[in-house]
């Protein structure tokens, strides 16, 4: 097989990507695996050539299926991601032609002018045009699904070679395109032709024989022309039919998703906000037309008949699915008809109906705001500015008096935060703000555990011995999680300057990075667990406090920079934010965030539909079980939305991996191992998440909210931003 005509041997030379994701590329081990790797194939081509007794007709093909950035990731569209090498020399290729002196070859832009090689021309192509290239070097014919377009520069053949090569290419992509035209024609209903192809003077058959006639009259070059413009058009045909069902499905996709908004929005104005019915109306059938029925069939109805038009055009099993959705939740709707009606009619009794418009008005627009976030983080920072400014300037001149204070700390912090997603994402390793960021975390944590007395309540009923020991038990938690966070400050760092140094990670540091990682996660789990008998009545401060220093660790041993200090301040604004709701749903205490008098521990916090004689030997004042919600916790959602996305993006973009920097898994792994890697970095991407979910747990219930009312209401809503 060896000495056989037309075989490919194919290298896969493995280490430079590895040593890139592991070192960077500018490490000194990626430029010595360059070093080696380009040793490896000069002594590879020797062995090639002297192996085939130096015949010359040996052709070889140096690539790479992507690049890489600064921090050794890819993935994302960046040029630095998407640029790759190609280097072609030996049999049929051409020689470079050097430029003559002071004249800088075609194709240099700036990205290559430092390359000193301004003397030859720089022949960019696709990836997709190698594999017809490699065909062509060989003398094999074009893989069938290629889409190609064989780069006749890099031949070294006779002009009339090259183009009847561009022929054979331009025959090539028409038949795929003649191919999915006759698939598409058979199957669809309706169907339309790409227009450009069916032309009365620019036909595909017109084309091939003006392109022979051009070879025959031996006017090669502009013979490659029409072939590269046939080829163009035909590729551009193909798309048009990967695309051909788009608009079809966007609608469908779209109907689907309006479809579950107002499908939800009605489920929550009917559970959530109107009274619930009373009198004959009143059940399950409340609000919803009397002959329903009519309308369910006509929904069946309809999907019958997209399902028959799938089914004629051989469509895939996913279409039925797409279009089952939207159709189930507008006869939901159609059925409400009665819901539809009740609620204009209350509008239009109200006697200021601006407010609703203005509030579901502006709800859109910070949306609209939040898509554009993910495009640049920069809006986060503003919004943290406009929060910092206007929310202390919203509420009543009573409460600023009461609570300067708190708003003053809501404002600094909001500032502060607003820094982090100014920031950019690309960063180095930087352990002096690791350390800080684990340091002011430590600091909270000993603060916490300072005034713990203020928020750590023994079990209800318990003996005064009881109480002592399980308060005791709560503050020692939060102990242990502040030292497990100090641990992990210093830990990090340490390990991280064992593997700069290239050395092998001692074991007992993996262990413990593993240990601190798994026993801080874990601890609140199991003491907020029922094998604790006080953990559902804990003080709400005191459960969010342990849960904050518990991801602490773990975070902290997964930072690279700054991280751990934006998760000071952003925790730090969560619970601000929490005691913020609160006060202003209360207003009755000036310190609620250490000792309100009601509506402290979890059990507190449950809906419950009647009053325990336990809470009225407390003597303390209730509030009811469970209200409707109104336009003020439209505030209430959206802000949880931000955090929510502050959480995700507050430190790199979560909508790319390859931001987030993957050098801090070293410290817990030695081996490139992408899976485990990804998993933990998705673990630190989440832990703000966690938080913020936490804290929005204890506002709902605080605010005496249902279950999952906000945030089935930010869940519908969101869709506005798909």
């Amino acid at each position: 097989m060896m000495h056989e005509d037309q075989i490919v041997f194919f290298f896969h030379l493995l280490g430079i990507d590895s040593n890139g994701h592991g070192f960077k590329p500018y490490s000194e081990e990626y430029l010595g695996n360059i070093r080696y790797v380009d040793s490896g194939v000069q002594h590879l081509v020797e062995q090639f050539e002297s192996y085939y007794g130096n015949d010359g007709k040996t052709a070889y093909v140096f690539t790479a299926d992507h690049g890489m950035n600064d921090r050794g990731a890819h993935g994302d569209g960046h040029p630095d991601n998407t640029r790759t090498p190609l280097i072609v020399w030996g049999a049929g290729v051409a020689k470079p032609a050097p430029a003559p002196s002071g004249v800088t070859a075609p194709g240099h832009d700036a990205f290559s002018n430092g390359w000193n090689l301004g003397q030859y021309e720089r022949k960019d192509v696709n990836q997709a045009d190698i594999a017809p290239l490699m065909a062509s070097l060989i003398g094999i014919n074009f893989p069938l699904n290629s889409v190609g377009t064989l780069p006749i520069k890099y031949l070294n053949a006779s002009d009339e070679f090259c183009a009847r090569a561009a022929q054979t290419n331009a025959l090539q992509v028409l038949e795929q395109y003649h191919v999915k035209h006759d698939q598409k024609q058979q199957t669809e209903m309706f169907f339309k032709p790409y227009a450009p192809m069916h032309q009365a003077t620019n036909r595909p058959e017109q084309i091939l024989a003006r392109i022979r006639q051009l070879i025959d009259m031996r006017r090669y070059e502009q013979a490659e022309q029409e072939c590269s413009q046939l080829i163009k058009m035909c590729i551009e045909g193909l798309r048009y039919f990967q695309r051909y069902d788009w608009l079809l499905l966007r609608s469908i996709v779209s109907m689907g998703y309006l479809g579950w908004i107002l499908y939800s929005l009605l489920f929550i104005f009917k559970s959530y906000v109107l009274p619930a019915p009373t009198g004959r109306d009143s059940g399950a059938n409340a609000y919803h037309l009397g002959d329903s029925g009519l309308v369910a069939v006509i929904g069946l109805l309809v999907f019958a008949m997209f399902s028959l038009v799938f089914y004629k055009q051989h469509s895939p099993g996913m279409y039925y699915a797409y279009v089952a959705f939207p159709i189930y939740f507008w006869t939901d709707i159609l059925q409400q008809l009665p819901l539809i009606q009740h609620l204009c009619s209350s509008y239009l009794r109200m006697a200021v109906r601006w407010r609703p418009i203005a509030f579901a008005a502006i709800y859109v627009l910070i949306l609209e705001a939040l898509v554009y976030a993910y495009f640049d983080r920069r809006v986060y920072s503003v919004a943290f500015g406009i929060l910092a400014a206007t929310w202390p300037l919203s509420v009543s001149a009573k409460f600023r008096r009461q609570h300067t204070m708190l708003l003053a700390t809501w404002s600094g912090f909001c500032l502060v935060t607003s820094v982090f997603t100014l920031l950019p994402v690309e960063r180095n390793d930087h352990l002096g703000l690791v350390i800080a960021g684990g340091v002011l975390i430590t600091l909270s944590g000993l603060v916490a555990w300072y005034f713990s007395s203020s928020f750590t309540l023994p079990p209800l009923g318990a003996s005064p011995k009881q109480a002592r020991e399980a308060i005791a038990i709560d503050r020692l938690v939060i102990l242990v999680e502040t030292l497990l966070v100090g641990i992990a400050t210093f830990l990090g760092p340490i390990t991280s300057k064992e593997t700069e140094r290239r050395g092998s990670l001692p074991r007992f540091h993996q262990l413990a990075c593993w240990a601190i990682l798994i026993v801080s996660t874990l601890l609140p789990f199991v003491h907020g667990s029922r094998l604790n008998r006080s953990a559902r009545d804990q003080h709400y401060l005191y459960r969010l406090v342990t849960i904050y220093l518990a991801f602490a660790a773990p975070f902290v041993l997964l930072t690279v920079s700054y991280e751990s200090i934006f998760y000071f301040s952003y925790s730090v604004v969560l619970l601000l934010w929490l005691s913020i709701e609160r006060a202003l749903y209360y207003e009755k205490a000036e310190n609620q965030l250490l000792a309100p008098t009601e509506q402290t521990r979890l059990s507190d916090l449950a809906l419950q539909r009647s009053v325990s004689s336990t809470a009225r030997q407390r003597g303390a004042q209730t509030f009811a079980a469970s209200r409707k919600l109104g336009l003020s916790d439209m505030r209430t959602s959206i802000m949880f939305l931000f955090f929510v996305n502050v959480a995700f993006f507050g430190t790199g973009n979560v909508a790319s991996l390859a931001s987030f920097s993957i050098d801090s898994v070293y410290r817990l792994i030695t081996v490139f191992d992408p899976f485990m890697m990804s998993v933990l970095l998705l673990f630190k991407i989440f832990i703000p998440f966690f938080l913020v979910s936490a804290v929005f747990g204890v506002l709902n219930r605080s605010l005496e909210l249902p279950p999952f009312s906000l945030f089935l209401f930010v869940l519908s809503t969101t869709d506005v931003m798909t």
